[in-house]
């Protein structure tokens, strides 16, 4: 018979091991993401006769972003490109974050797509999207159950 030593916190460290493993492959994937692409953030309100959309995308023009609408969505292309800088001395630290992006934002109503307006200033793209005719007289009828 052979005597096997007994090891109660082995499995514990080989488990701890792995796990740290784990977290360090999902940071590293995690950061290559974020550095090579975003998601602009959104906001939307609507009121009786509007939805009012706006997105963040600071560092672009005008010329450099995509609207699309459709009666029920709206689609946003971009892309932020990353100036080219040598640095002699010294060191660059960057957060920002640069690629291309695509957002499909879906509305809450219908609404009347060659009617759109879209303004941008100070980073913010700002979409004022009517509603459609039909959607702002629209009155249902709901049954009463007792």
């Amino acid at each position: 018979m052979t005597l096997v030593r007994w090891q109660p916190f082995r499995n514990v460290t080989t488990l701890q091991r792995e796990m740290d493993r784990l977290f360090d492959s999902l940071t590293e994937h995690e950061d290559s993401l974020y550095r090579t692409a975003f998601a602009p953030a959104a906001e939307l309100q609507v009121d009786r006769d509007n939805v009012y959309l706006q997105l963040e995308v600071p560092g672009l023009t005008p010329e450099e972003i995509e609207v699309q609408v459709t009666a029920d969505s709206v689609i946003i292309d971009g892309e932020r490109k990353e100036e080219k800088q040598v640095e002699e001395q010294g060191m660059k630290r960057s957060e920002f974050r640069y690629g291309k992006f695509h957002r499909t934002i879906g509305l809450p109503e219908k609404v009347q797509r060659d009617r759109v307006q879209a303004k941008y200033e100070h980073g913010i793209l700002k979409l004022t999207l009517p509603k459609a005719e039909d959607e702002k007289n629209k009155t249902v009828k709901v049954l009463v159950e007792a």
